[in-house]
């Protein structure tokens, strides 16, 4: 099963942009939701306090879910929506180095240091997907032209 998907994906670039960005995408539902609802046990992991102030937090949860729906966009229509996947790998460059910052200089948590390395995982992800296929729609054009 799992070379099957393997082949799959790496012999179709805008299959393997699609899944990067619904797995992205996911990500940040869950991560949206979990802010927004801010569960006390999930805060105190995390080591935030859980009597601290909800709507910031809740705030950056909504913030999630529309990156999820930019997200999706680019997924379910690379040509049309290619610009939000460009936007895709602004926002997690911004956010790495917002969290590093934030983690390094303001406040050490092991949340915010796993937050970044995440985003930049995700951001990587993205980059080199859509650089893979935009390699295989140039060589996919050249070839028509040759024909």
């Amino acid at each position: 099963m799992g070379r099957y998907v393997k082949d799959i994906l790496f012999r179709h670039p805008d299959k393997l942009l699609s899944t990067v960005l619904w797995l992205v995408a996911v990500h940040s539902i869950t991560i949206g939701l979990a802010l927004i609802t801010q569960p006390a046990v999930l805060m105190e992991l995390a080591g935030f306090n859980s009597e601290c102030e909800r709507f910031f937090p809740a705030q950056g949860g909504v913030f999630h879910l529309l990156m999820a729906v930019a997200y999706l966009m680019g997924a379910l229509n690379s040509t049309k929506y290619h610009y939000l996947i460009i936007f895709a790998i602004f926002v997690k460059a911004v956010a790495t180095l917002f969290l590093t910052i934030y983690c390094f200089t303001v406040e050490f948590k092991w949340v915010i240091l796993l937050s970044g390395i995440c985003d930049c995982t995700m951001g990587l992800m993205i980059f080199t997907a859509l650089q893979y296929y935009l390699h295989y729609q140039t060589r996919c054009n050249s070839n028509r032209h040759i024909k």
